[in-house]
């Protein structure tokens, strides 16, 4: 009569169990990460101003180039913005506080 032993069943247990137990530990870590992209990623970054904004204009921002809107206040072209918020395809900007 043909016998598995009971030591080859407990290890092929264990290594499923940790299997599934990486698979799950990973996928929880990854919904735990921040977003890395949309307008989430946006947010507290900083973008260089193209046009005056008074209160529109363009920012640049990774090499794009975004319409933007400033909430303190008329920016000169080539200082500094934070980015705060996304609307529609308008970045809200402020003025990047000096450091």
């Amino acid at each position: 009569m043909f016998q598995v032993d009971w030591w080859l069943v407990a290890v092929v247990i264990i290594l499923i169990a940790g299997f599934v137990a990486f698979v799950i530990f990973r996928v929880i870590r990854t919904y735990k990460r921040p977003a890395t992209t949309g307008k989430e990623d946006l947010k507290g970054k900083t973008a260089l101003v193209n046009d005056q904004l008074s209160p529109e204009g363009t920012v640049v921002y990774q090499g794009e180039i975004w319409n933007a809107i400033s909430k303190s206040g008329p920016v000169a072209s080539g200082e500094e913005v934070t980015i705060t918020d996304l609307e529609g395809l308008k970045l809200s900007v402020i003025k990047k506080a000096k450091e």
